[in-house]
């Protein structure tokens, strides 16, 4: 879980990066190995899970549940599935950390069990909404309390009487969808979710590998409640937004040539590569195959002069957790980059646009929140001392600034780094970029 030591980041201007790197497992698949694995029947060996405290925060809170798993032992879990009534009652709150994807998937498949069961988390979770899927499983028939706000805790009541229901999501979120899907696993009849722009599907995908019959016609997805999950081996590909950041340092670092391997490319999560490659990003995708159902790519990168551009609205669920990255980006590049139709940026682990802003004005670029997204004038980068307000990825985006800074960068706050990027310094230090980190107590 979220640790109270102030981790600090140090990095000193310039250099570049080069190498071939792996970068850790994908955050998104970790966490649903686990939930699906649990409810299959039979036994389950995930290779490539991610090792952070976002992924343990799952996983641990599967072991309180009854469920035998052995792992993680350099990337590799087995999980003895219970089936999907074989979970039992906590003996406390299940802590998920700083995990809101935790949260907001197991309120819907926890919606249906036998027994009552509460979520917390950590002061940045619970500040996060969760009537967005609170509301929705209301629909379906679930029993959920939430604190006043609807923020965690969420205290789920024991309920086996959930009926099926055509949900049409008001903004895209694959954390939202995946949440009612999950929970029609154990509703009467049908359960559709329509979303208004495409968002990550692994959750489709994941359901299907463990033999679990899913509809999808255009912009919705079914499934009916009542079926059973086969256990099934998976391999987790690289995570594409923890190869991201070196992307984008690889990307403004004069002289830099990095490849990333076995790096997951699934259409619903490319987009920062297609934003990239629109700013003029050098990114050849290459030795593409599918693993475990999941696309999965070796990227080069290769250092390019960017131009600033507006934004294309249909990319940007296709890159919504990339965004900080992106806009360091967008401070090297030539001219305005704006973005619009983002506004799911500011309920993350912190207001992303906000925070970004504040901190490339810290930094002597001109960046200007707006209420849906950001504009950016791109410009020199200098050094300074920002907060990344205990968000891993704004951590690590201003980390990979300093390629093209004129002075130190000093980030504050970096200890959620560890959520998805165990070895961050190590690996981006390794391949050239000036880090050092610091606690204090």
């Amino acid at each position: 879980m979220s640790t109270s030591s102030n981790i600090k980041f140090h990095v000193k201007p310039g250099g570049s990066l080069t190498g071939s790197l792996r970068v850790p497992g994908d955050k998104s698949i970790s966490h649903r190995s686990i939930m699906l694995g649990s409810l299959a029947e039979g036994v389950t060996e995930v290779t490539g899970f991610l090792e952070g405290e976002d992924s343990l925060a799952t996983l641990n809170a599967f072991r309180r549940m009854g469920v035998e798993i052995a792992g993680p032992d350099a990337g590799k879990v087995v999980i003895h599935g219970v089936g999907k009534h074989g979970l039992k009652a906590p003996d406390a709150p299940l802590d998920l950390g700083n995990s809101g994807t935790s949260m907001r998937l197991l309120s819907g498949l926890l919606a249906g069990q036998g027994f009552e069961v509460t979520l917390s988390g950590d002061s940045s979770l619970s500040g996060r909404p969760m009537k967005r899927v609170t509301e929705p499983l209301a629909q379906i028939g679930a029993k959920i309390d939430t604190a006043e706000g609807g923020t965690a805790p969420l205290v789920i009541h024991a309920n086996r009487s959930m009926q099926g229901m055509d949900y049409k999501l008001p903004m895209a979120s694959a954390q939202v969808k995946s949440c009612v899907l999950l929970a029609g696993l154990y509703a009467t009849g049908e359960t559709c979710v329509t979303e208004p722009a495409p968002t990550r599907d692994h959750t489709e995908r994941m359901l299907e590998g463990f033999g679990y019959a899913i509809r999808r016609e255009g912009a919705q997805v079914c499934l009916t409640g009542g079926g059973k999950l086969s256990a099934c081996n998976i391999d987790v590909p690289s995570d594409i937004s923890s190869a991201t950041f070196f992307m984008v340092g690889a990307t403004i670092a004069e002289g830099s040539d990095v490849t990333l391997e076995h790096v997951g490319i699934n259409p619903t999560r490319d987009g920062v590569i297609n934003i990239l490659r629109l700013m003029g990003a050098q990114i050849e995708v290459f030795n593409e195959r599918t693993v475990g159902g999941e696309p999965v790519a070796d990227i080069r990168v290769r250092s390019s002069r960017l131009k600033g551009i507006p934004i294309p609205e249909d990319q940007v669920p296709l890159a919504i957790d990339e965004f900080p990255a992106i806009f360091v980006a967008a401070a090297c590049a030539e001219g305005e980059t704006i973005l619009t139709g983002a506004e799911e940026l500011r309920v993350k682990e912190s207001d992303r646009i906000q925070v970004m802003a504040d901190g490339l004005n810290t930094l002597g670029i001109d960046a200007k929140a707006t209420s849906d997204g950001i504009v950016i004038q791109g410009g020199t980068i200098q050094g300074g001392r920002v907060d990344s307000h205990g968000d891993h990825r704004i951590a690590m985006s201003f980390a990979m600034a300093a390629l093209r800074a004129t002075g130190d960068i000093h980030i504050d706050d970096c200890a959620n780094v560890n959520t998805s990027f165990p070895g961050f310094t190590g690996l981006a230090g390794g391949a050239g970029l000036r880090i050092s980190s610091s606690e204090d107590a």
